[in-house]
């Protein structure tokens, strides 16, 4: 079924469907410019949002998920870095015979894994850290003079970096003949797909500053995501210090054994480092949000 102004495929409990007509209407989306115009796009340089998507992208990109396979392991989602051709994609990685081993979405192994799996919760995307696409050496000229290594700082730095970061260069042009961004919405949605509806919303109220609540509604206008998962009644927890020197490597092994240290309950849970969490937004902060923009 359609859902929303951009006519996003959905399935009967609304999660978007890992279809090219959802592809392209995510990079319609954020390079709209009649809902998130001007300010509201966010900050950035002059030419960061010719072509480029939504600030809320670059944060959304970078966030993972957790799932439970049926036979009781973890599997950890995101969005991974392909070095042999520089090209991202979204995988699954599972601990087996005691090895991590990382799949991509939609091979035979993924699939087996995600059969019968129930849904675990969400993690907060990495804006310290490594980048995972480490050891490139991006043009001043690629990504509008952002630059991928410039991101990738070690696990203890204070300074810019990690998978928010990277992917903040990643998007800054989202038009069909970019090969790199067409791999990071090709991936996005994949990602969306197996993780379900609430985690676009979820990832996005992360901030209460960018204008993400504005991106947000956006969002649901489009119909990205549907407003009973943008608002759906959770706070979110702070990932243990003790955890999150793994997560700021920015590679799946890692990050699976981080989310093998993180508590999981019945009723998914939202994971965010503790250093912005305070800028949350609530449920009720959203729904008043989704009536003052407008329908």
């Amino acid at each position: 079924m359609k859902r929303g102004t951009f006519q996003f495929d959905v399935a009967s409990d609304g999660t978007p469907q890992n279809t090219t007509g959802n592809v392209d209407a995510l990079r319609r989306v954020w390079l709209d410019r009649g809902m998130i115009s001007g300010a509201d796009l966010g900050p950035g340089n002059p030419g960061d949002f010719n072509h480029g998507a939504w600030h809320v992208a670059c944060h959304l990109v970078a966030a993972g998920g957790v799932r439970r396979a049926a036979d009781g392991r973890l599997l950890w989602l995101e969005i991974a870095h392909r070095p042999t051709d520089d090209r991202y994609y979204a995988s699954v990685t599972v601990r087996s015979g005691g090895r991590a081993r990382t799949h991509p979405l939609g091979s035979t192994q993924a699939n087996t894994l995600l059969a019968g799996s129930t849904l675990l919760g969400f993690v907060e995307g990495t804006s310290e850290g490594h980048v995972s696409a480490r050891g490139v050496t991006d043009a001043p000229t690629r990504f509008n003079r952002w630059m991928r290594q410039d991101f990738d700082q070690r696990a203890n730095s204070r300074r810019e970096g990690g998978k928010v970061w990277e992917h903040w260069c990643t998007v800054r042009d989202i038009r069909p003949h970019d090969a790199i961004a067409a791999s990071v919405l090709q991936g996005y949605i994949a990602l969306v797909s197996a993780l379900g509806d609430r985690f676009v919303p979820t990832v996005a109220r992360g901030r209460r500053d960018y204008a993400h609540p504005k991106q947000l509604w956006a969002c649901v206008r489009s119909g990205l995501t549907a407003e009973s998962s943008a608002t759906w009644d959770t706070t979110p927890i702070a990932i243990p210090r003790t955890v999150e020197p793994l997560l700021l490597q920015a590679r799946p092994a890692d990050a699976l054994t981080a989310a093998e240290r993180l508590p999981w309950d019945q009723t998914p849970r939202y994971y965010m480092f503790a250093r912005r969490i305070a800028r949350w937004s609530s449920a009720a902060a959203v729904r008043r949000d989704l009536q003052s923009f407008g329908p």
